[in-house]
């Protein structure tokens, strides 16, 4: 009895150890098959960027006048749509003579696949000055006429009356202007008196006038006087208003 009872403890034993060895092996298979299995292999890199437009436009002259025409001149790079504003689509590069009536900002817009790119030019137009005015042609006998004024006087007088002074400043100022040139002084009168007298007075008047002109710088050599009496009237009537007319210090110019 007692042999079998340790004889069966003997079995239960190695049974045991064959169980433990069992899962030892069965262990080491797991850790086996786990340490030969491959890693999975890095996902492939992207693709790179495309890349980004680029662009540039010029204008010369940048500054012309209105009616000129300046080079408009671009260029652009990795690009599929060029446009430029006023203009419309363009080449990738290119050139184009322009001639804006007004100042303008040219804008380039330049498309792709990487983004978009953009540049300006500016053109400056400034006026043409104005022609020169034309000048009439005016004849020394025309500024004569109408800038130089005659000189009135007082019945039976030769002396300057005071609201004649400025005819003759206006005169003198003419004169010192067009200093070449020279003139004659006609001493008139009205019908009344004989005449030898209308010849002494319409004399004195032309002196009066005279002396006032050089007074005020006029030289003297460009000045000569005479006396037509009441023999040239500028007015035929018989009455005040006309006899006025006739009395005068007559300004003629010389050719």
């Amino acid at each position: 009895m007692r042999l079998g009872a340790q004889g069966g403890t003997k079995v239960t034993q190695l049974k045991m150890k064959w169980a433990l060895l069992t899962i030892s092996l069965g262990a080491l298979l797991a850790l086996g098959a786990c340490g030969g299995k491959k890693a999975a292999p890095p996902p492939p890199a992207p693709p790179p960027a495309p890349p980004a437009p680029t662009a540039s436009i010029a204008v010369n002259p940048n500054t012309i006048q209105g009616g000129q025409s300046a080079s408009l001149t671009w260029q652009t790079s990795n690009a599929t749509d060029v446009s430029i504003d006023g203009i419309g689509a363009v080449q990738a590069n290119g050139s184009q003579s322009v001639s804006p009536t007004d100042s303008t900002t040219y804008h380039l817009v330049a498309k792709g696949t990487g983004g978009t790119q953009e540049a300006t030019a500016r053109l400056t137009v400034t006026q043409a000055p104005p022609p020169p005015p034309t000048t009439a042609n005016v004849t020394d006998e025309d500024l004569f006429s109408q800038n130089v004024k005659d000189v009135y006087f007082d019945y039976d007088k030769a002396d300057l009356r005071g609201d004649q002074q400025a005819s003759i400043s206006a005169d003198a100022q003419f004169f010192a202007q067009h200093q070449n040139l020279n003139f004659t002084i006609e001493g008139h009168c009205d019908e009344r008196g004989s005449t030898e007298y209308n010849l002494a007075l319409g004399d004195q008047r032309a002196s009066a006038v005279k002396n006032a002109l050089t007074a005020s710088g006029v030289s003297a050599s460009r000045i000569k006087t005479i006396s037509y009496g009441k023999e040239k009237p500028f007015c035929t009537e018989s009455n005040e208003a006309c006899w006025q007319q006739n009395r005068r210090g007559h300004l003629v110019l010389q050719k």
